[in-house]
């Protein structure tokens, strides 16, 4: 008997008539939540525009351990783990142009073969030492090209948010521009889709919204297809790949300061910020503008991934680039409740005063403004980088006008650097080609025997490790297991003669073999629901809506198989085995894999099935990133004796 129903029971006893009954039904209100639990997977699935608190931890120790899951999750989700080769960049400048106080080149290079990144590099006219600091810009939504036009940047001017009229029509130009005449190199390259970066379309890259049925095959598939999120290809994989790479490519330069290089960028280029500061350790300052934020996480497909935030967000991702100096500002837009305890900055804070750098973080208020990276918050940038930079420029850093580059001048491709071949077929080729890369990826780290690297990815896509739920705290009785932990329910028989049996057999479906004493039979989450998994309201069919913050079915049910595993090898100290019936071989090979030595065979009557069959993300047996690693092959492989078919 719990303590809550035996503390009801004395006190009906002392008491007599009335108040007898009241006690009696008060101890049922203390027993309802307990009777009636509820699955918190049973609530609606979580969406960007959501909340997503940062609570930070109590100690440094506690933050680390934290930072290394997170960091690894990230990488999975942008298809970065392992990190791929780097092959050559074969970067190609030119075009030089200049202005009063700094220059402008072309550039572009190969992210991966033929496939080309393109920007702006900005320099200053006459640097003054022989390295000099980088910022990496990347740009957001809107491009480098983006233009207030002549009505549109005065109304800029008369509410304070610029202060030019020609060069403040065109802000991200602006930002450059200062930043080389403050003595940086800085590069303003090109989101996929934007300006000269047109190998995959803007509609492609941003605009997607309805599923294509001629990509969603298991040959010949393109981008957003349920065989792309399997292998973790995604436009937002490329972009942060071709963000690292321009990072390689500032600092190839001879005359950048590898050891004094920063970024910062707004709204989309804010996002790729946070992600830079987290996935790479070049930085050493960085400045995220608008999108650091526990409310809206990035409403474009460029900014969403699967796996990406399922129980984290923005504001932690941003946390992981402490203790080095950031900063950020508040607009009237998602970011504006930041300097509210709970949403966002004061927990950044709190997070960089465990490390004893609190000045190290900073979040001005400019919530008269909307969402924006305009010359009040690029004046607090500037001062951020002057700083940290080392820069030595008297304080405060102002802006200067400049005439506008006209279009010949921004142009990267011409007829001497003609424009690389794009469109479907192009699609196509590219997901080919990282795929094969991948494949070849894969092969070297199984046959290098690192089998740990493969567990932890697995441990990634499924969202759960069997050392976790060893952890987990657990009620059972015969009808019912329910992870306290976590907040789950699981159906099941638990046989009264259990303690009797010489193993325990998990059953999944109906099976022929072996249904004598000790058997198990767990009802997985949703198992008897029929048709497609759930989506998240979002008008565009995009997996990564849904699948970057919320796990899949088949990955609750695989999470449901480790916590009946966990809890019958602490509490049944007796070989484990997991019989399976057609339809739930691949959720129970994937948990004893996970499972590593506590199950002591898994016998299915079927092992056809391979998530590379899958051609629609809301198949109820999808898992992103299951192909990448291998498929249900390698994990056959893995668990070699311990696997038989019947």
């Amino acid at each position: 008997m719990g303590i809550d129903s035996l503390l009801c029971e004395q006190q009906v006893s002392k008491n007599l008539g009335i108040m007898k009954s009241l006690s009696v039904y008060l101890c049922l209100l203390f027993l309802i939540p307990a009777l009636f639990a509820k699955d918190v997977r049973d609530s609606s699935p979580k969406n960007l525009n959501g909340f997503f608190p940062f609570n930070p931890p109590s100690t440094l120790e506690n933050w680390e351990k934290r930072k290394k899951k997170l960091v690894l999750r990230m990488q999975v989700a942008t298809g970065l783990y392992p990190m791929p080769p780097k092959t050559p960049l074969n970067a190609v400048i030119h075009g030089k142009i200049n202005r009063p106080g700094f220059t402008v080149e072309k550039v572009y290079f190969e992210s991966v073969p033929g496939f080309y990144v393109t920007g702006l590099l900005f320099r200053p006219e006459n640097p003054n030492q022989e390295k000099l600091p980088a910022v990496l810009n990347p740009h957001g939504h809107g491009g480098r090209f983006q233009d207030y036009g002549e009505k549109g940047v005065l109304n800029q001017i008369v509410i304070g948010a610029e202060r030019f009229r020609e060069s403040g029509r065109m802000p991200k130009m602006a930002r450059c521009a200062t930043l080389a005449r403050m003595g940086c190199v800085a590069f303003l390259y090109d989101m996929i889709g934007y300006a000269d970066n047109q190998q995959l379309s803007y509609q492609l890259a941003h605009r997607f919204a309805t599923r294509r049925p001629e990509f969603e095959k298991t040959e010949n598939w393109g981008l957003y297809s349920a065989q792309a999120e399997m292998r973790l290809l995604s436009i937002f994989g490329l972009q942060t790949w071709n963000s690292i790479r321009a990072l390689d490519f500032l600092e190839s330069l001879p005359d950048v300061d590898p050891q004094r290089i920063a970024v910062t960028g707004g709204s989309g280029g804010g996002t790729q910020t946070i992600l830079l500061g987290a996935l790479d350790d070049r930085p050493i300052a960085s400045f995220p503008n608008g999108m650091v934020s526990s409310s809206m996480q990035g409403g474009c497909t460029c900014e969403n991934a699967s796996l990406l935030r399922i129980g984290t967000g923005n504001v932690e991702m941003t946390a992981l680039f402490a203790p080095k100096p950031q900063g950020m500002t508040a607009a009237d837009d998602w970011t504006r409740e930041m300097l509210v305890k709970g949403k966002g900055f004061p927990e950044l804070q709190a997070l960089y005063s465990l490390y004893g750098v609190s000045q190290n973080v900073i979040c001005p208020d400019l919530t008269h403004f909307n969402h924006n990276y305009n010359y009040v918050s690029r004046a607090i940038m500037y001062s951020w980088f002057n700083k940290h930079l080392k820069l030595g420029l008297p304080e405060p850093v102002v802006e200067e006008d400049y005439k506008l580059l006209s279009k010949e001048e921004h142009a990267v491709w011409n007829d001497r650097h003609p424009k690389p071949a794009g469109g479907d077929n192009y699609e196509r080729d590219l997901m080919k080609q990282l795929a094969a890369r991948d494949r070849q990826l894969m092969k070297k780290m199984s046959e290098s025997g690192n089998s740990k690297k493969m567990l932890m990815a697995w441990q990634t896509i499924v969202g759960r490790s069997f050392d976790d739920s060893k952890q987990h705290n657990y009620q059972a009785t015969k009808e019912m297991l329910i992870n306290k932990t976590m907040g789950e329910e699981i159906k099941w028989n638990l046989p009264s003669n259990l303690s009797s049996s010489e193993k325990r057999i998990i059953h999944l479906g109906e099976f022929a073999e072996g249904k004598g004493s000790g058997a198990i039979r767990p009802v997985l989450f949703r198992q008897n629901r029929k048709g497609p998994t759930e989506k998240v309201a979002n008008p565009r069919e995009f997996a990564g809506y849904t699948h970057g913050y919320n796990h899949s079915r088949f990955a609750r049910q695989v999470h449901d198989l480790l916590s009946v595993i966990a809890y019958l090898d602490s509490k049944h100290e007796k070989t484990i085995e997991i019989h399976v019936g057609k339809g739930f071989e691949a959720q129970a090979i994937v948990a004893s894999y996970l499972a590593g030595g506590s199950i002591k065979k898994v016998v299915v009557e079927s092992s056809d099935f391979r998530f590379s069959e899958i051609v629609d993300y809301r198949d109820p047996r999808f898992l992103p990133g299951a192909i990448k690693y291998g498929d249900l092959d390698f994990l056959i492989q893995s668990l070699d004796q311990k696997f038989k078919q019947s």
